[in-house]
This record gives structure tokens, sequence and C-alpha cells, in this order.
């Protein structure tokens, strides 16, 4: 696939993916209404200001990865070329999916709204689902003995302290 096209691929799945799960979603649930006290939740808010701040920046890094480096996309029916295994995958094989949880769980202190605590809680557990009966068998498929190698260095959820080197 080439570059513009899984650009453009990856865009719309940017759009559609994250922006309904990250974005849409949070949005219906709290209309992104501050709630709470304001002087109780002012710790919290703080984190969840640093939790957006971080993550929407983590999340655009790791869809560009899969376009100029995977020559592909995010999304299952436009699957990358090449298995994307640096920058921050070196930490951590699920960067996206955590951005995705950072981002809600920064909305939800942000916002003082402990039901997109619930919401993340789901999210979580559809994103685990998914990798493991969906994205690992497939990426074994696609990638053999690489993907094995990367699978056993670097963990799914809870990053390294220090870069893999492939």
């Amino acid at each position: 696939m080439k570059r513009s096209m899984a650009a453009v691929g990856s865009s719309i799945f940017f759009l559609l993916a994250p922006g309904i799960v990250a974005g849409v979603m949070p949005w219906w649930i709290t209309r992104w209404q501050m709630r709470g006290d304001a002087a109780a939740w002012m710790p919290l808010r703080a984190i969840g200001v640093v939790l957006l701040v971080v993550s929407v920046p983590v999340l655009v890094r790791a869809f560009w990865q899969f376009t100029v480096e995977g020559l592909g996309t995010p999304a299952p029916v436009a699957p990358t070329e090449r298995l994307v295994v640096k920058g921050l995958y070196r930490y951590v094989r699920n960067p996206m999916y955590l951005a995705v949880l950072g981002a809600i769980v920064g909305q939800a202190f942000l916002l003082g709204q402990p039901g997109l605590l619930a919401y993340a809680l789901v999210i979580l557990a559809a994103f685990a689902s998914f990798v493991r009966l969906y994205e690992e068998p497939t990426l074994a498929r696609q990638f053999g003995a690489e993907y094995d190698a990367y699978k056993k260095a670097v963990p799914a959820w809870l990053p390294r302290r220090h870069p893999w080197t492939p």
C-alpha cells in the first residue's frame, strides 16, 4: 500500500475508531460537563489534563508509524505490510489502545465524571479481547517468527523501562 493511500486510510480510521471511542462516546456520556466539588477534584483534574496532553500525541504518533513505517493502517481491512516495532512500539505493543484509554480516563478525571471510568473498563475489556482473539493470531500468521520474537520481548500493556532493540 502506498504511503499516500495509507495516510488517507489511517486518517479516516482515526476519525472513526478513536474519534468515536475517545471523543464522541465520552461526550455522549458526559456532554463534557464538569461535575463534583471543584476543590476536591482539582488534583484529579490536573492529572486528567496531563493524561490528555500525553495521550493525544501518543495516539497520533502511533497512527503515523503505521502509515510511514508499516505502509498500512491500523484498520484490519487495510493492515500494514511491515511489522511496526520502532518508536513507541519498542516499549509496549499496544500504544494506540493505551492512548485511547488514557484519553478516556483523562476526561473522566478532568470532568469529575466517574461514569467515564466505568466506560474505560468496558473499552479495556474490548481492547484486550480483540488483541488476544484477533490481533495476536493475525500478526503471528502474517509475520511469523518476527512477531513471535517481538511478542516475547515487548509487553502488551505495561511499557518496558528501556526500549527493545530488534
